[in-house]
């Protein structure tokens, strides 16, 4: 991966190449590729697993494929934009590549918002496949204006600074949503979203904006939200959906070799195994929120069949928003759910 520090080091890599060349009666094509740098933009902390499971090693590869014509910077925690502008940021060529979560933009990419339904997906890393290999047909037309690179996903549940077991509860309560998807759910329940990006989250709920959270298990670790919230529901509540997307006209002035390179990276075979790694680092987080003051709140059956039944509405209203949008909803969130049942992912 590149950084400011390496810039001496590559151009001295860049010399001894041109030397050999000159002296070699034929040389590989792959080495007249023209330098490219690759700004990859991300709002998580450098710190977070998925920077060290899923930046990191991508990065890596894509320099090692493309030996070294390809140099990655990273830009974490939103050195370069807010969270929600991540999408933006990658189509006007503010960075390269960003990490986006397009729940953070509500409405706008009503399709891939079906992801985002709750009580859908049991399995990160069948999730995370079925969710890229479902979503590229419709990338083309929903996300046009970027490369679409590969979607994935994680499965988070409710956290709060009181026992919930009965949606009935939700009612007056303020709720950071992980999503658009979510926030529908908890006005359809009577609480009120308060939309924060998770950077933003641990100070809402110090100050008391909201009550509870609705995040992955780990990442309450990692960004300390954990010293404010001690319940955590034991449910499959809901995904939080991702993509990683690149600028067009980047993409489009790489050489056919480049290209491949980024083909090769840009994969379900990779969409996979970022919602394997991270879906498993993230639910190692569980252990530590069963103990030291916090609580696993476990739900029976009944309870968990009347949340579903609360979620119905969510339901209907994505429906609605895909017919709107020009597609048969129902036909392609069917779609959807065959692909999760391939992949043994559908709750």
């Amino acid at each position: 991966m590149r950084t400011r520090l390496a810039r001496s080091t590559f151009g001295l890599a860049v010399g001894v190449s041109a030397a050999i060349a000159a002296v070699s009666i034929i040389a590989p094509a792959a080495a007249q590729d023209k330098p490219v740098e690759l700004k990859f933009a991300f709002w998580v902390p450098a710190t977070h697993p998925l920077a060290k499971l899923g930046y990191e090693p991508w990065a890596k590869s894509v320099e090692a494929a493309s030996k070294g014509s390809i140099k990655v910077a990273l830009f974490p925690a939103q050195q370069l934009g807010k969270a929600p502008d991540h999408y933006d940021m990658a189509r006007d060529g503010i960075a390269e590549l960003t990490w986006v979560n397009p729940g953070y933009q509500a409405g706008r990419f009503p399709i891939f918002a079906a992801g985002e339904l709750p009580f859908l997906m049991s399995d990160q890393g069948g999730g995370s496949a079925a969710l890229d290999a479902w979503y590229r047909k419709y990338a083309a037309k929903e996300m046009g204006d970027v490369h679409f690179c590969y979607a994935h996903l994680h499965i988070g549940t409710l956290h709060s600074k009181v026992p919930i077991t009965d949606p009935g509860q939700i009612k007056g309560m303020k709720i950071r949503p992980a999503n658009g998807t979510v926030a529908q759910l908890v006005t359809a329940l009577g609480g009120t979203s308060v939309q924060l990006s998770a950077p933003e989250s641990r100070d809402a709920l110090e100050k008391g904006l909201a009550d509870a959270i609705t995040f992955p298990w780990k990442s309450i670790l990692t960004f300390g939200i954990d010293k404010v919230v001690k319940y955590h529901a034991d449910l499959r509540l809901y995904q939080a959906t991702f993509v990683w997307v690149m600028n067009k006209s980047w993409y489009g002035k790489l050489s056919t070799d480049q290209k491949k390179v980024i083909d090769d990276h840009c994969t379900n075979v990779w969409a996979q195994k970022m919602g394997v790694e991270w879906g498993n680092d993230e639910d190692s987080g569980k252990g530590p929120l069963s103990k030291d003051g916090h609580t696993i709140v476990k739900l029976t059956s009944e309870q968990v069949d009347a949340w579903k039944k609360a979620a119905a509405p969510v339901y209907d209203k994505w429906l609605a928003d895909a017919n709107k949008a020009g597609y048969d909803g129902k036909a392609v969130l069917e779609e959807l759910r065959s692909e999760l049942k391939k992949r043994n992912a559908l709750q």
